[in-house]
């Protein structure tokens, strides 16, 4: 058990470490801007005067790349079922893209306010009629001036909080808020510090993952059985190729979508090279989809009365128990709500556990160097053509 809303249940080896005990304690504690976003002290720059105002619209566009849009989408998909309008997510370039005539909201996402895949798609979808609001830094940028001359609305981004750390602020929080949710219930950090599991879990898994990188074990590849949480988990593949792929050093995040890859990768992942660690991931459904009891036979009698969800839990634990017999390691996230608190406490966790390693691995987890070198290179590009 670890809270109310997800059960977890930690690598097979429980290790502990004064040093990630003393660094965790050290990051909950401190002041950096990140950790506040997780808690209800966050103060966000757009208002609830805000908010009203564009809550009348129906048709939302969220124009973002990697962390701008990431994890509002996540969010969307994960609580789609009680979101009343409608979202639609640019976040990659494409110009076959087509869209229903209605007046839309667009909620243009860019931490620098020069990311060219934005401006491009912005320029190309947006149109006189619909409402336009901007988050950016506060400082000169393209999207900041465009704005200005329109005349649309602009929100601050925290400059202190990059893409894949901002889904707990404004970035994420104002999405979230439109779409009807309750952006307080997202701010777990107060709540999970209170709970013993989860020091002593998330210090655990740091350990075993840092031992499990030492040891060239480094594909992480995560076994998702719900379909909802696709977006959710490319939000967790970036922050952790993006804050550990430095020096080096870093762990390769690959999705895995179960049980159709028991027919096509899991074979590899069994008798393959062992250079994996890995990471289950399903949501407790409530109401799903019953066996037709007058189309069973015989042969699949042990079938009668059972739902998909008994079928897929009966195969996580199978897959489980195959596994330990393989001596592969492996970890457990069950999600038992549906609820802004399940993905608050998750977002939580998965962002402090890659702080945490990051830290233990002497690693920057805040920047991206790297792909600073493509964005120049695609503008010169473009300036010679």
């Amino acid at each position: 058990m670890f809270t109310n809303n997800f059960s977890f249940k930690d690598f097979i080896k429980k290790k502990k470490s004064k040093k990630i005990q003393n660094f965790l304690k050290e990051l909950i504690y401190s002041n950096h801007q990140v950790i506040r976003s997780l808690t209800n002290d966050y103060n966000y720059s757009y208002s609830k005067k805000l908010i009203k105002k564009l809550k009348i619209f129906k048709y939302i566009r969220v124009f973002g790349m990697g962390g701008s849009s990431l994890g509002a989408h996540a969010i969307y998909d994960f609580l789609r079922d009680r979101v009343r309008n409608d979202f639609f997510f640019i976040s990659n370039l494409n110009g076959k893209k087509f869209f229903p005539k209605k007046k839309y909201l667009n909620l243009i996402i860019s931490k620098s306010g020069n990311t060219l895949e934005t401006i491009v798609n912005s320029n190309a979808y947006t149109n006189k009629n619909d409402k336009n609001v901007l988050i950016t830094e506060n400082k000169k940028s393209i999207l900041r001036n465009i704005s200005y001359e329109l005349r649309e609305e602009i929100i601050n981004h925290n400059n202190f909080i990059g893409g894949r750390y901002s889904v707990l602020s404004e970035v994420g929080m104002l999405p979230a808020e439109l779409m009807g949710l309750k952006e307080n219930k997202f701010k777990r950090l107060n709540n999970l510090i209170k709970n013993k599991y989860f020091f002593n879990s998330i210090v655990s898994n740091v350990v075993n993952i840092v031992e499990l990188i030492n040891k060239k074990r480094l594909n992480s590849v995560i076994l998702n059985y719900d379909e909802t949480a696709d977006n959710f988990l490319k939000w967790y593949q970036q922050l952790v190729a993006e804050s550990l792929g430095k020096k080096g050093q870093g762990v390769f995040p690959i999705i895995s979508t179960m049980p159709k890859d028991n027919h096509s990768l899991m074979q590899l992942y069994l008798d393959g090279p062992k250079n994996n660690f890995f990471t289950f991931f399903s949501t407790l459904e409530k109401f799903t989809t019953k066996m037709n009891s007058k189309r069973t036979s015989d042969e699949i009698d042990f079938l009668k009365k059972k739902n998909l969800n008994d079928v897929l839990s009966s195969q996580i634990s199978a897959t489980q128990k195959v596994f330990k017999k393989k001596n592969l390691p492996f970890r457990s996230f069950m999600i038992k709500t549906r609820s802004e608190e399940a993905l608050g406490e998750l977002f939580c966790f998965f962002i402090i556990e890659t702080i945490l390693i990051a830290k233990a691995l002497n690693i920057n987890p805040f920047d991206q160097p790297a792909v600073e070198f493509i964005k120049k290179e695609t503008k010169n590009i473009l300036l010679r053509t």
